[in-house]
């Protein structure tokens, strides 16, 4: 059959196998040729773990750590796999993109276990141990880069439903239409109490201390080791969506997680747990946020017309590289936290993005904004519009790239 993306609600609602496993292949071959051009490393990961491993960070870091150190590598999804029943079922990106990063890995004898299971659940960690253990390993670098929109609670079986409201008054915005460059108004009423406490429960940081310690407690960590969790906190225009809003809460929970996370480590292994604060980039969740997707469009114009746009690739190269594995102190601003934004928020770009924002109408758009570099990360993300593919071609399998 052939695949088209299929747009609904300005959410891309299937993905193309083949253009799933050439996206990742381009991000492998990306992180080779850096690494050619880097050198050998002074620091490096042996064996690392990535909860949420399917797309974007989480993806990008695997591929960083395996390709760029040769590291070990076990991935965390939960993930829709693909059928060849009557009619054809088409399986999430995020299955193709670990299909095709062990296939890879694989073909490069690089050791990887991709474990399709629930990241919030106690079992999915129990599979993680027994392979860690069977490995005869221990885990020094954890990646938690977990994006979900609900959660189970592991020990009381509650579902929480996480949710991005502002908190004490209600916000309109504008959005725009990935595929059109349609400008829209868009806005959403203020959260209840119960929605906050919802969106920390899924979004925050208890789920990533449960993993920290039930990995330690079974003996799977080495002396030393570095946890790392991702959160974004973006400009001061976005803060009534963002960092002052259920999910700026639920960061807000995640940052204390990881100060008090550290300081166990530190006194047990010697280790460290961190925030790292990423550079805003196109995925599932932001294009229905208010606000962000016209900023993040406006702000890839900026950054590529300075040369300094990155996608999640440059950024995890330069967080392993730079950051983690330079083998010294890991650089944190004033409270701790990895600032790989910093690209992002240098002043004279956000002066600019704040600048062309304020003068944005449906008719300056084109040129204020970068709407085809947009349409591009979101359609990618899905396997669609990526180079060398050709989408007019039947595609032989669902199950397979």
């Amino acid at each position: 059959m052939i695949i088209q993306p299929m747009i609904r609600g300005n959410m891309c609602v299937n993905a193309h196998p083949a253009g799933c496993a050439a996206a990742v292949r381009s991000q492998i071959s990306s992180v080779r040729k850096w690494r050619a051009e880097q050198g050998q490393p002074k620091d490096s990961p042996k064996t690392v773990l990535v909860i949420g491993c399917s797309s974007g960070y989480g993806l990008a870091s695997r591929i960083v750590a395996a390709f760029g150190f040769g590291a070990t590598t076990i991935g965390v999804s939960f993930e829709k796999e693909g059928s060849d029943t009557l009619p054809p079922k088409n399986g999430t990106p995020g299955w193709y993109n670990n299909m095709a990063f062990d296939r890879e890995a694989k073909a490069s004898g690089i050791e990887s276990f991709t474990i399709n299971s629930d990241a919030f659940s106690h079992d999915t960690r129990k599979k993680v141990i027994e392979i860690v253990k069977k490995t005869d390993k221990k885990i020094d670098l954890v990646i938690y880069s977990v994006a979900s929109v609900v959660r189970v609670d592991p020990d009381s079986g509650k579902l929480y439903r996480s949710v991005f409201k502002p908190i004490g008054e209600a916000l309109t915005g504008e959005t725009i239409d990935a595929m059109t460059g349609k400008i829209t108004p868009i806005g959403t009423d203020p959260a209840t109490d119960e929605e906050i406490f919802n969106t920390i429960k899924v979004m925050g940081g208890e789920d990533w201390a449960l993993w920290i310690d039930q990995l330690a407690k079974a003996d799977v960590l080495s002396e030393g080791i570095k946890t790392v969790a991702y959160s974004y906190i973006g400009p001061s225009l976005s803060y009534a969506i963002y960092r002052d809003g259920t999910i700026g809460e639920a960061k807000k929970h995640l940052e204390k997680t990881a100060k008090k996370m550290d300081a166990e480590l530190q006194a047990s292994l010697k280790g460290r747990a961190y925030i790292s604060v990423n550079k805003g980039v196109v995925s599932r969740l932001s294009v229905g946020i208010p606000i962000i997707a016209l900023y993040l469009s406006v702000l890839f114009k900026v950054m590529k017309e300075k040369g300094t746009h990155e996608g999640c690739i440059e950024q995890m190269e330069r967080l392993f590289a730079e950051r983690l594995y330079t083998g010294g102190a890991v650089p944190t601003d004033e409270i701790g936290r990895i600032r790989i934004d910093d690209l992002e928020m240098d002043p004279k770009v956000q002066e600019e993005v704040k600048k062309r924002m304020a003068t944005i109408t449906q008719d300056s758009f084109p040129k204020i904004g970068d709407l085809e570099g947009y349409r591009h990360d979101f359609l990618v993300s899905n396997g669609f519009d990526v180079e060398g593919i050709d989408y007019t071609a039947d595609v032989a399998s669902m199950e397979s790239i």
